[in-house]
């Protein structure tokens, strides 16, 4: 028994005829006699009468109609979501995103987003870039916004723009020139993402300049958000690192200085998916929506080559 087949029985009892169920359903009149048919055979018993010009339910027809309305009715209406989303006019997007997406992305993100499609959802997650590329393997979110690196075991990645990571202090002495690593262990650090310590990927960086240069990284402070990190940066307990786009907000805090690294530093912010996904129409908008708003704020020498990540063109 299909689908088809019962729909086929709905639509004929519905039209009085198969030949009002063949035109109603785009089939010739054979093809829903020989759908009904099936179903008979399918079940050993007459459902329908022929006789005449109208068809008449036998018992075991009446008996059997209700319930193929139900499959046939659900089964449209799942046709029809389906449509519905391919349109964008409603659906839900889950999307992880790296922790500080509000000073690149997010507000404008959600404001166009939502002014062309108001009756999509939207679901935004992220602490780290590395709980979201956990979420994007284990399928929890369809895709995601991280900064690299980040472990690439089964997921593709596409970089979109790289931030430069300058050193924050409210000591000018600190930052008057570009800081080496030497100079950061020297005096007391705060740090954010607590949670995930070294495996964030901006914190993984330093750690490693650090190594390299047969040093060690503590901070004194440890802290879970980039905003309690600047907060104590004002008070003077210690220097922090900050993204060129967190010193470009209005919620930077006065006071404090900057400065790059002497040997630049960069976070690389990139689009992540489960490899070889198909992405759903919405999540490529919105994706090419963050695209746009990336670049539009990184200066040229900071945009990397666009890699196509749309359904029908996955690279790597």
């Amino acid at each position: 028994m299909t689908i088809t087949q019962l729909r086929a029985f709905v639509y004929a009892v519905a039209g009085g005829s198969f030949t009002a169920a063949a035109e109603a359903l785009g089939v010739s009149q054979p093809t829903v006699s020989a759908l009904v048919r099936k179903l008979e055979d399918h079940h050993g018993v007459e459902l329908l009468i022929r006789a005449g010009r109208t068809l008449t339910l036998t018992a075991a027809g009446a008996e059997l109609l209700g319930w193929a309305r139900q499959i046939v009715d659900a089964s449209e209406q799942a046709d029809n979501a389906i449509a519905e989303l391919r349109g964008l006019r409603r659906g839900t997007i889950s999307l992880g995103v790296l922790r500080n997406a509000n000073f690149y992305f997010l507000p404008e993100m959600v404001e166009q987003f939502r002014r062309q499609y108001p009756e999509v959802q939207l679901r935004l997650f992220g602490q780290n870039s590395f709980e979201v590329v956990e979420g994007v393997r284990e399928g929890s979110l369809e895709a995601g916004i991280v900064v690299l690196p980040v472990p690439d075991d089964e997921l593709e990645v596409f970089p979109l723009i790289r931030d430069e990571v300058l050193w924050a202090s409210v000591d000018p002495a600190h930052v008057a020139a570009p800081v080496t690593i030497d100079q950061i262990v020297a005096h007391p650090v705060v740090l954010y993402d607590a949670s995930y310590s070294w495996n964030d990927p901006t914190r993984r960086q330093l750690s490693e300049r650090a190594q390299e240069r047969g040093l060690r990284l503590e901070p004194q402070v440890e802290v879970e958000y980039l905003e309690a990190a600047l907060e104590l940066v004002v008070r003077g307990v210690g220097d922090t690192m900050v993204s060129r786009a967190v010193t470009q907000s209005r919620s930077f805090p006065r006071g404090v200085h900057v400065a790059p690294f002497e040997v630049p530093m960069y976070d690389t912010i990139a689009f992540i998916r489960r490899r070889n996904s198909v992405l759903s129409p919405a999540i490529v908008e919105l994706i090419d929506l963050v695209g746009r708003l990336l670049r539009h704020r990184a200066p040229v020498a900071d945009q990397l080559q666009r890699a196509a990540f749309r359904p029908e063109a996955p690279q790597r």
